[in-house]
């Protein structure tokens, strides 16, 4: 699938206190209803449980990420788009999740329109990189900013590959969920090329398995075939809890904290984690 024609050319919320660069991970899918939100959400709940600082970034117009955290469209005066388009700062726009270390930057119905807002813009594919910068992250204590991007290959989500160091991308066991992963690499070399050298795959979580059901186990054979140590040994089951969590405005860690997919969030965040010590941080 070949990238549209985007190239050419009051008190601060968060603690002030900064050491390094964060991460900057976007998690994305040019496939819907693969788990991403879901992923977003609860790992960026995971890694704060685990003690990192985490900012979440809801790029979707959907905002499904900020409804997921319990913050209605009332509770988002200042979104991501009034920092891509310059009306705020980073720092003022971030709010407090229901849950310790972990920070929102919400969605706003306003983002629908990027696509026709920014076409003629010059820097189009670099207002989130711009906003993220080196000098408005000093300002804020986050060792991760995790991405929930929509789920299409649009203007945001190629705002998001610009701005960000890696990519998660959630894979649903279902027959075509190979195919659509292939897309999202050839897009990742294309934005490699023109406008952010560095980007890398963070790594494919395998998301919704039922390892009772043949189709998942041959995904996940096929997946940890062709991709090797790229698909995360952690794997997300197939749950309830992970879908009503959302619905009461709560990560499935304050949910349900002992269920299946909460359990299995910690135990990807604590995989990422080690992997990201064993890299050195990279």
């Amino acid at each position: 699938m070949p990238i549209p024609p985007f190239f050419s050319l009051r008190e601060p919320r968060v603690p002030k206190r900064r050491h390094k660069a964060p991460r900057i991970i976007a998690v994305a899918n040019q496939k819907g209803g693969v788990g991403k939100t879901t992923t977003a959400i609860n790992l960026g709940a995971s890694l704060a449980k685990a003690g990192a600082h985490t900012l979440l970034i809801d790029l979707d117009p959907q905002g499904n990420a900020s409804t997921g955290l319990g913050f209605t469209p009332k509770d988002r005066a200042l979104s991501v788009h009034e920092v891509m388009s310059k009306k705020t700062n980073l720092q003022e726009a971030i709010q407090k999740s229901p849950l310790d270390n972990l920070y929102l930057l919400p969605s706003s119905e306003q983002l629908s329109s990027a696509d026709i807002a920014l076409v003629n813009e010059e820097r189009r594919l670099f207002f989130l990189a711009d906003a993220l910068s080196d000098t408005e992250v000093n300002r804020i204590n986050v060792s991760y900013i995790l991405i929930d991007c929509p789920p299409s290959l649009n203007i945001l989500t190629l705002n998001a590959m610009v701005a960000s160091s890696s990519i998660l991308a959630p894979l649903q066991a279902e027959f075509f969920a190979l195919e659509g992963l292939a897309q999202l690499i050839g897009s990742m070399r294309q934005v490699r090329s023109v406008a952010n050298p560095l980007l890398h795959l963070e790594g494919v979580l395998l998301t919704m398995i039922d390892r009772r059901n043949n189709l998942s186990r041959q995904v996940e054979r096929d997946a940890r075939q062709n991709l090797q140590q790229l698909v995360f040994d952690t794997v997300i089951p197939r749950t309830v809890k992970l879908s009503e969590a959302p619905s009461h405005g709560l990560p499935a860690l304050l949910y349900a904290q002992n269920s299946k997919g909460s359990v299995a969030y910690k135990n990807l965040a604590e995989e990422m984690l080690g992997r990201n010590t064993q890299n050195g941080g990279r």
